[in-house]
């Protein structure tokens, strides 16, 4: 089955039920997604990878009257939490789906436009996967997405102290080693969209600078694929490696770079 590791990954409930925590460090990205997005009243739009709904319920408000956002992701517990905060918030025009968008069609297309907030870079074929994407747009459709630049300018990740205890994984053809840096190269990036059949790609690097509790990165969730003899010593790593970053009130500063893509169906 298709992203099948990743499915095991984002259906794991430790992994729900730290993605609060982790919000805290990315929804600061909403607002500069939003903005290339621009939604407006009316538009469908498709969010890929949607999460916890934050980006979702975000673009709901601007699309309505008469609007609609369906957010897709391949977690069914991070669609159970979405659709329980439009709920609570009594959003109008918003609904959460449990869904491949690599390789399924979602109800309610076509779209607009498509988004995605740090939910496009784990796809096993990225080409398939956007691919897949442009055929849900109407013609002249737009799509929007944050993914990170590379690992080397987001020091901030787990990665370096977690390597010697991880084993190596085994990909798919196509599929990139570099996990959530995947899209990080632009050169590439720009190629999977150009293949996939977007054109008018556009790229607009972000940088902006985080106080947080460590927490919202280096938390149990990242230690899932450590073999379980291994994790303390793990944990004791990856606490020694964020040290750096540390202040004495115990916030970390965490420098994010990221960047915005755009593209247009064509």
């Amino acid at each position: 089955m298709a992203n099948e590791t990743e499915r095991r990954r984002w259906n794991d409930e430790q992994t729900v039920a730290n993605w609060p925590k982790r919000e805290r460090f990315t929804d600061r990205v909403v607002p500069h997604v939003v903005a290339a997005l621009k939604p407006a009243p009316g538009d469908k739009v498709l969010d890929i990878g949607s999460g916890g709904g934050k980006l979702s319920l975000a673009i709901a408000q601007l699309v309505q009257p008469g609007g609609k956002v369906v957010g897709a992701d391949i977690s069914s517990g991070m669609v159970r939490m979405a659709t329980e905060r439009a709920a609570e918030a009594k959003a109008k025009g918003v609904t959460f789906v449990a869904a491949d968008v690599q390789s399924e069609t979602v109800a309610g297309g076509p779209f607009d436009g498509a988004t995605s907030q740090f939910g496009v870079m784990f796809f096993d074929d990225p080409v398939a996967a956007f691919g897949n994407i442009r055929r849900q747009l109407k013609p002249g459709g737009q799509i929007a997405f944050a993914c990170w630049q590379p690992a080397a300018r987001n020091v901030w990740n787990p990665v370096p102290p977690l390597a010697p205890f991880v084993p190596a994984p085994t990909l798919l053809a196509g599929k990139s080693p570099t996990g959530p840096f995947a899209l990080g190269d632009a050169r590439r990036t720009r190629g999977i969209l150009s293949a996939a059949g977007f054109r008018n790609i556009t790229r607009t690097p972000k940088r902006m600078v985080l106080w947080m509790p460590s927490d919202v990165i280096a938390n149990d969730s990242q230690l899932l694929a450590v073999p379980e003899d291994r994790r303390e010593a793990a944990k004791k790593a990856m606490t020694e490696y964020f040290d750096q970053f540390r202040r004495d009130d115990g916030l970390c500063r965490f420098e994010l770079n990221f960047q915005i893509f755009t593209a247009s169906r064509g």
